[in-house]
């Protein structure tokens, strides 16, 4: 089996995880950045930390890296072309300028110094304390400064390389 159907039988097979979806927001000097993942998760209740993997070529982690700050905005159900435009190599203020425009809620505000978007299920903002090489990577762990989660929605999920819900509509 060749290195490409390698990563192809891989991708298909962990795509068999259903995750949530969620959009790495971050702010520097020319404005906010952000990135569509699901590779996010709880790494320890003490201290509270959280782990974000970014691809080395992207242009958040740059912000990520200058800031020393990041967010992560869990999406609710309807928050899917919202995962879209910000899954694209779009510049950073295109992706947040369809926010106040085609799309809807109130856009996005800043909290502990990331970018919080209006629209999101929930939001954890966290202070950078590790960034880690792994293969085409960067694994980043975040200590938790802040957090809300305004309502019950439900919450976008990814699997099987498509978006979803729990109820799988």
């Amino acid at each position: 089996m060749s290195a490409a159907d390698r990563a192809r039988a891989y991708r298909d097979t962990i795509g068999l995880f259903a995750t949530g979806v969620t959009i790495v927001t971050s702010a520097g000097p020319d404005g906010p950045a952000g990135m569509t993942t699901n590779a996010v998760t709880s790494v320890s209740l003490d201290p509270l930390l959280t782990l974000v993997c970014f691809d080395q070529n992207s242009r958040t982690l740059d912000v990520v890296r200058a800031s020393g700050r990041f967010g992560v905005n869990i999406l609710a159900r309807d928050d899917e072309q919202l995962a879209s435009v910000f899954a694209t190599k779009a510049l950073a203020l295109e992706k947040f300028e369809t926010i106040t425009g085609e799309l809807p809620g109130p856009g996005w505000s800043e909290a502990h110094g990331v970018p919080v978007l209006g629209s999101a299920l929930a939001w954890i903002a966290c202070e950078l304390r590790e960034l880690h090489s792994a293969g085409d990577h960067m694994i980043g762990i975040g200590e938790v400064v802040g957090m809300a989660a305004p309502d019950g929605r439900e919450p976008l999920v990814y699997f099987r390389g498509a978006y979803t819900t729990i109820a799988g509509e």
